[in-house]
């Protein structure tokens, strides 16, 4: 009973998730026809796309992850993803750009109130040993959520336009929410640790311990920056698709759903697989993460440099599908370095500065940089094209931190392994 009630809490889990980020990535696939119905700069479209639903996270995600170490996680699942689809259901009926931008400030409470208590409720469900390959499962959520905002997005949008599309999005979470709130079961808090569950922790003692603890705050930045140089990237890539190549919404939401439903998917299959082989190791978890971003940071380079557009579409199957492999490593390290009354707000704060910088700073930044860039080239539709071949090197950045996490993880299981046997 126990193993059916740990793989069905996985299993709704996930598809919380995938709602999750099929709200967030399906308004990446409308840029192009919400841009041209309100006749907005790039630099709006950053602020509509990206910091509108990180200023909700901003300013609710960490009160909330520490909420969520003292209150029932179901509810409060059950309760952010019927809140979230309303307000996704409620951004396709905006009539101007002001509404539109509240309804997605106010949707940003699904990163807010989602995914800090699920991994945290799933964290009681599976030993340390099994969180690795548990979580990298989780994970599919992200890749699944992605395809299904690229993908179903892009051809509801081409055949009904793109409220009809959020209408759509919003109303799939309502039964969702009840099937969590009915059928999924509360955990008591660290009951599969080695250690019983310490007293509840402020949110003082949450960053303090991070501050603390070497290994965690490299991976933390390290996750940080993955995320604005992955999905900064991939929120773009409609965009410079049609810019670029002149390739269709449709064609490239098929293209992009594909590479996320199929590449993303089977990435993090084989990172739950890599996890169950390092098990015994966060030191090769760690390190496992850091390669596995440097390499496919080459073709992220080479996908918006090349002026060929089956050349760019290689290079983006070689790309995208790898900025699903840090999630399950990086939320599995975390959880199984903190004590079991922090790890909704470990999980908060990771989410919290990945989101600023995939939602806040990369879609505003490079807009920004797009709009500023583009009266000085003689094809302005080019300026895009290279603010991103630019952000493409800060995938080398983000594998240096999970390089460094992997030395100072190994340098203390040295140390441990002396203490034990001097000898």
């Amino acid at each position: 009973m126990m193993q059916r009630d740990r793989w069905y809490a996985l299993l709704v889990l996930t598809l919380v998730y995938t709602l999750n980020i099929a709200d967030r990535f399906v308004i990446s696939t409308l840029i192009e026809p919400i841009k041209l119905e309100f006749a907005l700069s790039d630099t709006q479209v950053g602020l509509l796309t990206g910091a509108a639903l990180a200023l909700f996270y901003v300013a609710a995600g960490i009160p909330l992850g520490t909420l969520a170490d003292r209150v029932s996680r179901k509810r409060m699942i059950a309760v952010s993803l019927l809140a979230w689809s309303a307000l996704t259901a409620a951004s396709g009926m905006t009539r101007s750009f002001g509404q539109l931008l509240v309804a997605r400030i106010f949707v940003g409470i699904g990163e807010a109130g989602g995914t800090p208590p699920s991994v945290a409720l799933l964290s009681d469900k599976f030993a340390p040993r099994s969180r690795g390959w548990a979580m990298s499962l989780y994970a599919i959520g992200a890749a699944a959520g992605a395809a299904l905002g690229a993908s179903l997005g892009g051809w509801i949008s081409d055949a009904h336009g793109w409220r009809a599309v959020l209408i759509v999005f919003g109303a799939l979470g309502i039964p969702v929410s009840l099937l969590v709130a009915l059928t999924l079961r509360e955990p008591q808090r660290g009951i599969l640790d080695d250690e019983p569950a310490p007293p509840p922790a402020g949110l003082g003692d949450c960053i303090a311990f991070i501050r603390r603890h070497g290994p965690l705050m490299h991976i933390i930045a390290g996750a940080t920056v993955i995320t604005f140089w992955g999905w900064g990237l991939v929120w773009w890539t409609p965009s410079f698709l049609l810019r670029s190549f002149g390739i269709g919404l449709a064609q490239s939401g098929a293209d992009l759903g594909l590479m996320h439903a199929i590449g993303g998917t089977g990435v993090t299959l084989a990172t739950a697989a890599g996890m169950r082989l390092t098990a015994r190791g966060p030191e090769l978890q760690a390190r496992f993460v850091a390669w596995a971003t440097f390499l496919p940071a080459i073709p992220s380079f080479l996908a918006y440099y090349t002026s060929s557009p089956t050349l760019s579409i290689v290079a983006l199957w070689l790309f995208v599908p790898m900025i699903y492999l840090y999630i399950g490593p990086t939320l599995a390290l975390a959880q199984n370095i903190v004590p079991a009354t922090m790890r909704s707000q470990t999980g908060a704060i990771i989410l919290f500065t990945a989101n600023v910088a995939n939602l806040a700073l990369a879609p505003l930044l490079i807009g920004a940089l797009s709009d500023m860039l583009a009266p000085h080239l003689a094809r302005p539709a080019d300026s895009l094209r290279w603010v991103l071949v630019g952000v493409s090197f800060t995938g080398f950045w983000a594998g240096w931190h999970f390089l460094r996490a992997a030395q100072l993880l190994g340098r203390a299981q040295s140390e441990d392994d002396e203490a034990i046997n001097p000898l």
